[in-house]
């Protein structure tokens, strides 16, 4: 029996459980999108009724390390909200049905076009949907952060990051990383206050949104969700590493969308603050590599991560080493 059919019928048997009716599973399609959980679409049908569902589970091997409940407890928390999320169905923390911690959800409709916004849609169309896709990000912002059952952050916000990242890289590098280190140190000795908090997204943009026709239809992978500086999200989506994905050169720079991010909250943003998170965020992302390394080396995944040569060479310019 194929893998698939495997878990077709694991997802029957839990499917059925949950409903108290025989639920019956169509097959299974792998799809491409995210890099770090497995993704399987298909449909089911209790009661008559065929429902559209996707089922994501925990790899063996990610570039990213993250918990389960973190994006159990953000996509309970902004069901029906302002910005619009796929709805759970089911989920098995433990691993008990799939053997690695998985979801069920309803499959919304749309498709995931990562680079849509420098795309060959017309540009009035283009910079319409960064306008809509980055009022989601200033809603999220302004939700209040006691409806979202996270930590509560403790000490200095930006530290605390960089203790984070250092200590994933100490655990997943293969070699010295001398350009990181010299990073992680202006990191900490610039690091920036914070006046406020909010619900951070973490890993904001158009490749993890669905667009259904000319809108958007849902915000996706929340897993890296936390409490912290909205700066964070700010400093992602300017970041220059990404800049295909974020912006239409002459319509759409990142001083347009912190100005209309800045008038929909109503805060001013911090230029420098901003700068330092775009450091962080390429600093992350080369953690994320070597994650990515580490899990190939170690045989389980099997996608070939190289060097971020590129990544390090922005980091020492954007900290003029």
């Amino acid at each position: 029996m194929s893998n698939d059919n495997i878990i077709r019928g694991v997802l029957a048997a839990w499917i059925s459980d949950e409903v108290g009716e025989l639920a019956v599973v169509g097959e299974l399609r792998r799809t491409s999108a995210g890099y770090s959980r497995e993704n399987w679409v298909f449909d089911a049908n209790w009661g008559g009724v065929t429902h559209d569902l996707i089922v994501r589970r925990d790899p063996l091997g990610s570039v990213l390390n993250t918990d389960r409940r973190v994006e159990v407890a953000v996509l309970e928390a902004l069901a029906a909200g302002p910005v619009p999320v796929p709805r759970i169905r089911w989920t098995d923390l433990g691993g008990v049905r799939l053997g690695r911690p998985a979801l069920v959800m309803d499959l919304v409709p749309g498709v995931c076009d990562g680079f849509v916004l420098n795309g060959p849609r017309p540009l009035r169309e283009r910079v319409a949907l960064a306008h809509s896709l980055y009022d989601h990000l200033a809603a999220l912002h302004t939700l209040d952060t006691s409806r979202f059952p996270l930590p509560a952050p403790e000490g200095q916000i930006a530290l605390a990051a960089v203790d984070h990242w250092e200590r994933e890289l100490s655990q997943v590098a293969l070699d010295p990383q001398p350009e990181l280190a010299l990073v992680f140190a202006w990191l900490r000795a610039n690091a920036p206050a914070v006046s406020r908090t909010c619900l951070v997204h973490g890993d904001f943009k158009p490749g993890n949104a669905l667009l259904d026709g000319h809108g958007w239809s849902a915000v996706l992978d929340w897993e890296t969700a936390h409490i912290g500086d909205p700066h964070e999200d700010l400093g992602w989506v300017t970041n220059p590493l990404r800049q295909r994905e974020h912006r239409i050169p002459g319509a759409w720079e990142p001083e347009d969308l912190l100005e209309r991010w800045s008038s929909r909250t109503g805060w001013t943003v911090d230029p420098a603050a901003v700068h330092w998170w775009q450091v962080l965020a390429n600093a992350k992302l080369a953690v994320i590599v070597a994650t990515g390394a580490r899990a190939f080396v170690e045989g389980r995944l099997d996608r070939i991560h190289q060097a971020p040569v590129r990544i390090h060479q922005l980091l020492l310019d954007q900290i003029g080493a």
